[in-house]
């Protein structure tokens, strides 16, 4: 699960699931949402991702942050991503194609994750939710 949530001029990214790394897999979704309609973006192609980050938070922030890296430097899209997080390392596998303005539906393309709203947290039914807001 993922959704937005209002923030002024930007846009506010939450990612939700029954594991931490689930919630960063479902956060990448929103992310990408921003972006385009990541249920038109056919998985073909896979790039592995990795980064640390001292905090939770941070690690969720650095993630998205790789991802738009990825986005601009190799001008692909992605819709399918498989998260594993062990202490403060992230590994990650990004599925998607080569950026197609004729099939993707550009909405608006994304700077930056911040550290605005930046938290992660669980609640008591073991739900995780990892959020931020990106610069848009």
């Amino acid at each position: 699960m993922w959704e937005h949530f209002h923030h002024q001029a930007d846009i506010g990214v939450r990612g939700i699931g029954a594991t931490a790394a689930e919630a960063f897999a479902e956060g990448a979704y929103a992310l990408m949402a921003v972006i385009c309609s990541p249920d038109k973006v056919k998985p073909i192609e896979s790039v592995e991702i990795r980064c640390e980050a001292p905090e939770l938070d941070l690690l969720f922030a650095d993630w998205l942050n790789e991802l738009i890296y990825e986005i601009d430097t190799r001008g692909m899209l992605f819709s399918k991503f498989d998260v594993e997080i062990e202490g403060e390392e992230l590994r990650a596998r990004a599925w998607g194609e080569l950026a197609d303005a004729n099939r993707h539906d550009f909405a608006v393309m994304v700077k930056a994750a911040t550290y605005m709203e930046l938290k992660t947290s669980h609640d008591n039914d073991g739900r995780y939710f990892a959020q931020c807001v990106v610069d848009v």
